[in-house]
């Protein structure tokens, strides 16, 4: 592959996971912080647990050194009712951004392999897939348990070499039998 076809592949990775990134977000927008959990608006000084939990906040008590200028046993923290619900939110989104993502950069990756047969076009395809795939497990990685993670990565690695051998017309089974001597 020559230098040009070498640039035109980076550059149809790059706008291939650009058009991908910006066109999810047009249809699927990701939570927002402010949606769940608004400005607190008072001054006032929050010195007891009960008070804090009237405004969805959770009290937490000093442990260890507390500075003596400090009069409460403890501190509010106003935001952790919305900001557990931001949370879970962010997690249904992540699972569900994942998993668009993986179908459409699977889609793609075939698309690159199997219908273009223009080495840079096809070879940029195949980039842009897997960097929309990265894109969506990055943002659900955190969320997933070891054993989904082992699962997805397994599975994916047995998908890729298969379609490997597939786009170049050798069989994985090739591998495995002995050759005949002449």
């Amino acid at each position: 592959m020559n230098i040009k076809n070498v640039v035109i592949g980076i550059a149809i990775i790059i706008l291939t996971i650009f058009v991908a990134v910006y066109g999810i977000s047009v249809f699927y927008s990701s939570p927002e912080y402010e949606d769940f959990c608004d400005e607190f608006k008072t001054a006032e000084v929050i010195n007891d647990s009960e008070r804090c939990e009237e405004l969805g906040g959770k009290w937490h008590v000093y442990e260890g050194f507390r500075p003596a200028e400090l009069k409460a046993e403890g501190y509010c923290d106003k935001d952790f009712t919305c900001r557990e619900e931001y949370e879970t939110a962010r997690e249904i989104y992540s699972r569900n951004l994942f998993l668009i993502t993986l179908s459409l950069g699977i889609i793609i990756i075939i698309l690159g392999t199997l219908i273009f047969k223009l080495e840079a076009v096809g070879a940029g395809l195949m980039g842009g897939g897997v960097g929309i795939i990265l894109w969506g497990v990055v943002g659900f990685w955190k969320f997933a348990d070891n054993w989904l993670k082992f699962l997805l990565s397994l599975v994916g690695l047995l998908i890729l070499i298969w379609l490997a051998y597939y786009s170049n017309k050798k069989s994985i089974f090739a591998l495995f039998k002995k050759k005949k001597k002449k």
